[in-house]
């Protein structure tokens, strides 16, 4: 596992909102929660190669720290058999941000950050079209590591029969190859935006 699963870069967010970092208890919560065993994608190798991915952009963000905590926390909460894990997650950040004395404003842009990631509309801000880019930037992984991903996703819906799995899976990659563009800030589209499209071209059989 890389170096940004670090409760210190963790808690350097929470001081980069001027407030004191929680408890080391809430981190040690966060952690379990990404090391669930229904998970196979959602886990710590996802949530590194997130923070990862921060690290290279923070100079894009407007407020990198705010970015960094809803990235910490937007896949903190999840259940592949429910629809609500964005916002349960959301509603997780928001409570412990209220608790730490975050300002509303800043509390209410995080919550907005990890709504945004379950990609139904375009991304509304700077730093929410930054933090979006970073979730999707799997797609345009290395394809040893895209098909990783690809199994890994297949594991977390294991139940699912494979007719129907693939009749979703082909579903959600058409409408990323039908967007003008997969990623909206210029760094991730000029960085992955070509080999994003061949690995979904791949994944859907070169159809």
């Amino acid at each position: 596992m890389t170096s940004a699963i670090d409760r210190t870069a963790w808690e350097q967010a929470w001081t980069g909102l001027g407030v004191s970092p929680p408890s080391p208890d809430e981190f040690g919560t966060l952690l379990t929660h990404y090391d669930e065993p229904h998970r196979a994608y959602h886990t710590r190798q996802h949530l590194a190669e997130c923070l990862d991915q921060l690290a290279q952009v923070r100079n894009l963000c407007d407020h990198p720290d705010e970015v960094a905590l809803a990235l910490w926390y937007h896949d903190a909460i999840y259940k592949p058999r429910r629809s609500d894990n964005e916002d349960r997650s959301a509603d997780w950040l928001a409570r412990v941000a209220e608790e730490a004395r975050v300002a509303p404003p800043t509390v209410q842009r995080m919550r907005d950050l990890i709504l945004a990631t379950r990609h139904e509309g375009l991304a509304e801000t700077g730093d929410a079209r930054v933090l979006v880019d970073i979730d999707l930037s799997i797609l345009g992984a290395p394809t040893a590591r895209f098909e990783e991903y690809e199994r890994q996703v297949r594991r977390e819906y294991r139940w699912v029969p494979n007719v129907l799995y693939q009749q979703s899976r082909s579903k959600i990659m058409h409408a990323f190859l039908r967007r003008p563009r997969i990623y909206s800030t210029d760094y991730f589209f000029e960085k992955l935006e070509g080999h994003a499209r061949e690995n979904v071209v791949r994944s859907l059989g070169g159809h």
